[in-house]
């Protein structure tokens, strides 16, 4: 009589979103799962900032919940009813501050934006309606195309089919080029292409495939989980510590032993430990010194980070009323100030930043009467600035700039504030303290990424994360780890 196949003892390196959304849908497979953090919580970049002389609290890293049905779908297919991740909507989506004092209020309804686009931009509308229905029509193809499969081999990438579709989604361009397609004026082709930021990429060098980011705005939406996005980590551990997934927090994995081309398991302080599959989720470029003594280990031109981040959290006395969550706030030429940071390495004279409220959305975010704001300002990574000393000079000058363009009173009202520079984010274990992993760059996007499973020479390692395809952004990270966990099943052979 024949035994049942046994299922995979499978080690997790990290503990981020991607090493959670693949503990919870490999347990829920029958895999017997154990997942190692060297920090004392899961979550990665996924925390909550804190006040330590209060309960005031406010997300430390990412805040805009973008693909809420790729991310509800992801966790329900781990067995997390939709019910216990509430979703706020964000209306409007959010509000961009130009720097003659202009606004404009991004709308979800396509019909709603055409009036504000053509109010401010008259003549711009009809190029609206027609950039919303050409991508609503790619964007099921693309969704399948580029985000939900893997790309084993470069050819696998450029078939006759998905060549067409790339050409369709003016791959070839950058975003900002692809958005000058339909727009005239610089203005607003900075409001269709600044998107780019969210995943750590200059508009002007990162590919028109992505332009399915700010169609993606309108289609979906943008919200916020209740309570912050940081509740969700907290949410998942709960589930796997139920299931009996063994959590090791604090524990630093040293190598990943490899034998006759199969990962073998794990050496974690000193000690080997056998399994039958390792996924490590982390910045991809921390893998290979795991990996010492691998061809696969050499690289002989680096990974280009993301760009950096420099992040402002605030406690507030006050409120500010007729006001939206999300708000961007750019200065005179977007392109120019980018520039300075992802081609020349520098601190722009003129930041842009954005800033997220969340008492708009959520009342219980602070007490009555009283905010906590969240301040983002892109920046270069943590390789070429001294952060301990250009940081706090970077936030006085954006919170100056944001009370006088948006926030009036700001300064007086500051109850407590708190500081991360890219050098922070370097000592969490971000790849040169870059905020979204690998730069998704042309040589970096798509085949040129590293896979979910990245090296064909080794059988039983996968990997998740940002630096992973099909890239950055929570739930786009989720369904990587879908996707590393998909292929593990299907080659498990006991």
């Amino acid at each position: 009589m024949s035994r049942a196949p046994r299922s995979p003892r499978v080690a997790i390196v990290g503990g981020g979103i991607g090493g959670l959304t693949a503990a919870l849908l490999l347990s829920r497979r029958g895999a017997e799962v154990t997942l190692l953090e060297s920090r004392d919580r899961l979550g990665g970049r996924i925390a909550f900032e804190r006040n330590e002389s209060d309960t005031r609290r406010i997300d430390q890293g990412p805040t805009i919940v973008l693909l809420p049905e790729m991310l509800l779908s992801i966790l329900e297919e781990g067995g997390i009813e939709r019910e216990r991740i509430k979703l706020i909507e964000s209306d409007p989506l959010y509000r961009i501050h130009y720097s003659d004092g202009r606004t404009m209020t991004k709308r979800r309804d396509p019909g709603e934006q055409a009036k504000e686009i053509e109010r401010l931009f008259p003549g711009q509308s009809e190029p609206f309606l027609r950039y919303m229905k050409e991508v609503r029509s790619l964007y099921p193809g693309a969704q399948k195309a580029v985000l939900e499969r893997t790309f084993p081999r470069k050819r696998d990438f450029f078939t006759p089919r998905q060549v067409r579709m790339l050409g369709r989604l003016q791959a070839h361009r950058s975003v900002r080029a692809a958005a000058a397609r339909y727009f005239k004026h610089e203005d607003l082709i900075d409001a269709y292409s600044l998107q780019s930021l969210y995943i750590g990429g200059e508009p002007s060098g990162t590919p028109g495939v992505y332009s399915i980011l700010p169609y993606a705005e309108h289609d979906f939406g943008i919200w916020m989980i209740e309570g912050g996005y940081a509740r969700l980590p907290v949410i998942l551990e709960e589930e796997l510590r139920s299931r009996g997934v063994d959590i090791r927090l604090n524990t630093r994995v040293e190598r990943l032993p490899v034998e006759d081309g199969r990962c073998r398991g794990i050496v974690a302080d000193g000690v080997k430990e056998d399994f039958d599959a390792v996924l490590f989720n982390g910045d991809f470029p921390h893998l290979l010194p795991l990996l010492e003594g691998r061809p696969e280990a050499v690289r002989r031109k680096p990974y280009r980070p993301s760009s950096g981040c420099v992040l402002v959290y605030i406690g507030a006395s006050k409120r500010w009323e007729d006001t939206a969550a999300h708000q961007f706030f750019l200065p005179d030429s977007l392109t120019e100030s980018l520039q300075a940071i992802f081609k020349r390495g520098m601190i722009p004279a003129n930041p842009s930043f954005y800033v997220f409220n969340p008492v708009v959305l959520d009342g219980n975010a602070a007490p009555e009467g009283e905010s906590v704001l969240y301040f983002l300002i892109p920046a270069p990574d943590a390789s070429r600035i001294p952060w301990s000393k250009e940081g706090r000079r970077l936030a006085r000058k954006v919170l100056r700039a944001a009370e006088q363009r948006g926030f009036p009173g700001l300064r007086e009202s500051l109850k407590w504030i708190k500081l991360r520079t890219p050098e922070d984010a370097r000592q969490d274990g971000n790849y040169e303290g870059g905020s979204f992993g690998i730069a998704p760059i042309l040589a970096q996007s798509g085949p040129y990424r590293p896979q979910p499973r990245p090296f064909k020479s080794i059988d039983g390692l996968y990997a998740a994360g940002a630096s992973v395809h099909p890239g950055g952004g929570v739930p786009i990270v989720m369904q990587g780890a879908r996707m590393a966990v998909n292929q593990l099943m299907e080659e498990w052979n006991p």
